[in-house]
């Protein structure tokens, strides 16, 4: 197979491991090898290397190659479908701080009870600066959303599955 085989092999394995824990791309000898190296293909070759090798997987059962084992696999990609999906609702329930949109927001984003209703506040508070304006795209949303979310000791832990 040649080399451009190969990267779009890499390429095409990259979007199943790339929502992971902080493991992806953090430890492993493709990190090791790669390390300080910015962009695109130094990604790709860190990834394809730890795959390949199975040393992140070895890594991380082991807790060595600068792995953890304790690390969290997250995605974001249930949270952007329903904010797509759902804009003219979230946007209502958001600005009166209550609603069965919001409420489903919440749960997708994991929020524990007792920090439920300083949620609902704290988004209709926010409103504004989520929603900036009429014609917000969905990614713009999410950014603001996330945004709001890190910007607040309380509800920063939820940001990361914005």
């Amino acid at each position: 197979m040649k080399i451009g085989g190969l990267f779009v092999v890499a390429l095409l394995m990259t979007p199943a491991v790339s929502f992971a824990s902080p493991n992806i791309g953090g430890c492993g000898w493709g990190s090791k090898l790669m390390e300080g190296n910015e962009g695109i293909a130094p990604q790709v070759l860190a990834v394809t290397t730890n795959g390949t090798s199975g040393s992140q997987t070895f890594g991380i059962t082991s807790g060595t190659s600068g792995c953890t084992q304790n690390g969290v696999v997250r995605s974001n990609w249930k949270t952007a479908m329903f904010i797509d999906g759902n804009m003219n609702k979230l946007a209502r329930d958001m600005s009166t701080g209550q609603g069965e949109s919001l409420e489903s927001l919440a749960s997708l984003l994991n929020v524990d009870a007792k920090d439920k209703g300083y949620f609902f506040d704290t988004v209709h508070s926010k409103f504004s600066d989520i929603f900036a304006t009429d014609s917000s795209s969905s990614d713009q949303v999410r950014t603001a959303l996330a945004k709001v979310l890190n910007e607040d000791a309380r509800l920063s832990r939820y940001a990361a599955q914005v």
